[in-house]
């Protein structure tokens, strides 16, 4: 009994930290200097303001240069490039904050629970056999994303959790879905109407 007590404890420290190890590793320490903003640490890594200020134990915006922060990476290189990809593909001659709440979009139906819970599920979600973002069936997804696009996507992980809660966008003059009409709006940009 001791023995397997013994080497249950082994198992579950060499876990612990093996699972520390990891969150270490995917921590990036970025030293404040003067200018720095939670903002723009935040929109320069793509992470929200929120998940820095817990990972450091901020509860407000107060920085010192000098000051050393962990800057978590909130998803992988290749969810930002489908996002980006996505935002390039939907909002093209759109402005700039209608390519931010693109992205914003994707970001809370992942946090939603009508919705799947990654980019990629998200992106590629199909209901009734439609895809639910249409480049997507265009093949518009495959094009690579512009700055512009690259940049809203840092900007909409650094805005996370701090939004309307849009989970749809469309553009009334051409939208084809009495449905998506229902739903409440919450804001207007360019062309598109963001709803939740």
């Amino acid at each position: 009994m001791k023995k397997a007590f013994f080497t249950f404890m082994i198992i579950s420290a060499l876990t612990l930290s093996l699972f520390g190890f990891e969150k270490a590793e995917a921590a990036t320490k970025h030293e404040v200097k003067t200018g720095d903003t939670l903002w723009l640490i935040g929109k320069k890594y793509g992470v929200s303001i929120k998940e820095i200020q817990s990972l450091n134990h901020k509860s407000g915006q107060l920085l010192y240069v000098g000051e050393k922060l962990e800057v978590p990476q909130s998803i992988s290189d290749e969810d930002k490039d489908l996002l980006a990809r996505i935002v390039h593909a939907e909002a093209k001659g759109e402005p700039y904050a209608g390519k931010v709440a693109v992205a914003t979009v994707v970001l809370n139906r992942v946090k939603d629970d009508r919705f799947p819970d990654t980019i990629k599920d998200v992106i590629y979600q199909k209901q009734s056999g439609i895809y639910a973002f249409s480049p997507v069936e265009n093949g518009a997804i495959h094009e690579p994303a512009d700055d512009k696009a690259k940049e809203a996507v840092q900007e909409a992980l650094a805005y996370e959790g701090m939004g309307n809660d849009s989970v749809y966008f469309y553009n009334p003059v051409t939208a084809e879905s009495d449905w998506i009409r229902t739903r409440e709006v919450t804001l207007t940009i360019g062309k598109h109407t963001f709803a939740k």
